[in-house]
Order: structure tokens, then C-alpha cells, then sequence
């Protein structure tokens, strides 16, 4: 955010964040009347956080955060540092509203290194200029950002880059640009998949034929896509290059809003998944975060904030037989690996 930084400095590092963003186009109406006036609440309170948490795609006042001043996301971001936390990565793309300038102020303010992505969110959430642009203009555009910068700003990945499932044309065009872009420059590229197990399979078709770099590459979500037992998350690690990424850490509640047919899993599922794929040799391609990307995730309205992973989850690994060499990978050495270009 404040520049190139040796890889080295990279430290502890969650490869899937979100600091200032805008979902409230991803809005879940909902289904019955009482849900209805609920949705509509101007903020959240104990009285309606039970609520909120079991349908946080519902409520208009959870979807957008750092719109309120940026004293609140230096505190947020300020707590993970104090745990020792080194780098954020923030994912937010055209179509949710990033904003380089807001987390050029939260890095100058709590010292952590924070990479700004370029790229573009899911199609329903694209304007007009992005949906029309042809897939050249969008490599260019995306390599000004990497290479130039926004107000000297400069972007150190591509991505989330947003794709359904069946993937929309317009997404194709975003993944196709995305590649090319990242061809051009070597840098980091990281996914947002579609709610299938189908999806990222897809996915790497495409970024391959486009010519990406699948070992600079990272699926993120993959602890809502792959159902546990069905084989596809080991099927998929063995068949791809790409990082894996379990980033949904913190969210413990089995309703899973945009998929009805998926029991969300609890932080303990989340790293008995990663165990298995440390016993099956792919500890070097695993990296995690929470994508906080809903208000009632941070810790002023009763959430779990960026720093759960290092005050909960890394001493619930280590109880669970993870050795500090492989948890030193997950959080500080792959996602080094990752972003250096």
C-alpha cells in the first residue's frame, strides 16, 4: 500500500480480506415479512445480531463497512496487528467499491502492509463501462494499476476476480483479462468461484487456455464449494498448481444463505479439511483468512475481527498435531511465495 517491501517483510499474512467495501448489490431479499422489516433496521444491536449473523445477506446496514470513518477500520486493523500480524491482503474489485486512498490511511496508521487488488467482482455487480469494455481494454486498465497506479497507488494482485457458476460471459471476459494481465506483469491473481463444485475446475480451464500462471494463482473459497467427504477438494489439489484457500474462518453459523443445499462448516471442520491436505503432501499450497466482508464480522458489532485466526485458530492447529514449521507455511511462507513478483 505504501509501496514495494522486500519479500521477507511480508510476515504473517491473511491472503483474503476485505478493509472498505460495498456488497449491498449481493442483497438476499428476504423470504418472509417479519425477515422483511428486520432487513431494513438501520444498525445492528444485541436485539437483532442472532439475526443478522444467521442472515447477514439480509440486512442492507451489514453489507458495507469503512463508509463510516476510517477511525473505526484503523482499530479493527490496529487489533490484528497487536496479535502480530504483518500483511493483509484486500481483495475488494470493481463492482464493491475498493478504495486505495482509504487503506493507504489504515496501513500509514497501524502498520500493516496492506496489498490493493485491481480486477473486477462478480457480473450482476459490474457497471456499464466494465460490462461493455472489450478484454484488451481490461488488460490495460488492470496493468495501469499494477504499474502505474491510482494517485501513485499501486495494486500488488489482481483479484478477487468474481465468476458464478455456470460462468456469465461477462465473467469469462474478467477471468480471460485477468490472466493476460497477469501474464504481462507476474503477478499474484486470486478467484472467487462459483457455488459449485464444478466451478473452479472450470475456472482453471480457462485461466489455462488464457495462458495465466496456475502456480501464482490462488482459489479462494474452497471451504464453501467443496463439499467435505466428496473427494473434490483432494481431486482438485491434486489436478492444479493453485494455492487453495480456506478463508471463512470465524464464520461458525450452518446456514449458508446463498447456497441452502450447503451446511457451512464450523472452524473445526475448516482445519480438519486442511489437515488432510497436509497429509496428503500439499502443506506448501495452503493459505487461510476470514474474508471479512460483512459488518458484524468486526469486532465493534460483536464479530470475531481480523485477528482470529492468530489468537483462536493457530492454537487450535497446534492442539490438533499442526507443527509450528507447517503453521509458519500456511500464514507467513506460502502467501510470501504468492506475492513476490
Amino acid at each position: 500500500m505504501l509501496g514495494p517491501i522486500e519479500p521477507d517483510a511480508v510476515g504473517q499474512t491473511l491472503t483474503h480480506e476485505h478493509i472498505h467495501m460495498d456488497y449491498r448489490n449481493c442483497f438476499v431479499h428476504p423470504t418472509n415479512k417479519d425477515h422483511e422489516k428486520k432487513s431494513k433496521q438501520p444498525e445492528i444491536t444485541l436485539g437483532n445480531l442472532g439475526y443478522v449473523r444467521q442472515n447477514p445477506y439480509s440486512h442492507v446496514y451489514n453489507l458495507s463497512f469503512g463508509d463510516e470513518d476510517v477511525a473505526t477500520m484503523i482499530e479493527e486493523v490496529a487489533e490484528y496487528k497487536r496479535l502480530g500480524g504483518d500483511t493483509i491482503v484486500e481483495v475488494t474489485t470493481t463492482g464493491i467499491e475498493p478504495d486505495y486512498e482509504f487503506l493507504k490511511q489504515v496501513s500509514q496508521a497501524t502498520g500493516v502492509h496492506i496489498v490493493c487488488s485491481t480486477g473486477y467482482y462478480l457480473g450482476h455487480t459490474l457497471p456499464e463501462d466494465v460490462l461493455n469494455a472489450s478484454v484488451d481494454a481490461l488488460v490495460e486498465e488492470m496493468v495501469h494499476d499494477l504499474k502505474i497506479g491510482r494517485n501513485g497507488i499501486k495494486a500488488g494482485c489482481i483479484g478477487e476476480i468474481g465468476c458464478q457458476y455456470p460462468i456469465a460471459d461477462c465473467e469469462r471476459k474478467s477471468l480471460i483479462a485477468a490472466a493476460k494481465a497477469q501474464a504481462l506483469v507476474g503477478c499474484p491473481l486470486i478467484i472467487h468461484p462459483g457455488r459449485d463444485e464444478a466451478s473452479p475446475f472450470e475456472i482453471v480451464d480457462i485461466l489455462k487456455t488464457a495462458g495465466a500462471d496456475l502456480s501464482k494463482t490462488v482459489m479462494s473459497h474452497l471451504d464453501r464449494t467443496f463439499i467435505s467427504g466428496s473427494g473434490k477438494l483432494l481431486e482438485y489439489a491434486g489436478s492444479n498448481p493453485t494455492y487453495v484457500e480456506f478463508d471463512l474462518f470465524g464464520i461458525e453459523v450452518s446456514h449458508y444463505q446463498n447456497n441452502l443445499q450447503f451446511d457451512f462448516p464450523s472452524d473445526a471442520q475448516r482445519i480438519q479439511e486442511i489437515k488432510l491436505l497436509i497429509e496428503h503432501g500439499y502443506e506448501d499450497r495452503v493459505v487461510i483468512a476470514h474474508d471479512v466482508h460483512t459488518r458484524h464480522r468486526l469486532l465493534k458489532y460483536g464479530g470475531h475481527g481480523y485477528g482470529h485466526i492468530l489468537e483462536n485458530i493457530v492454537p487450535k492447529m497446534m492442539q490438533r498435531g499442526f507443527t509450528k514449521e507447517v503453521v509458519r507455511k500456511i500464514l507467513v511462507d506460502n502467501p510470501k511465495r504468492w506475492l513476490a513478483f
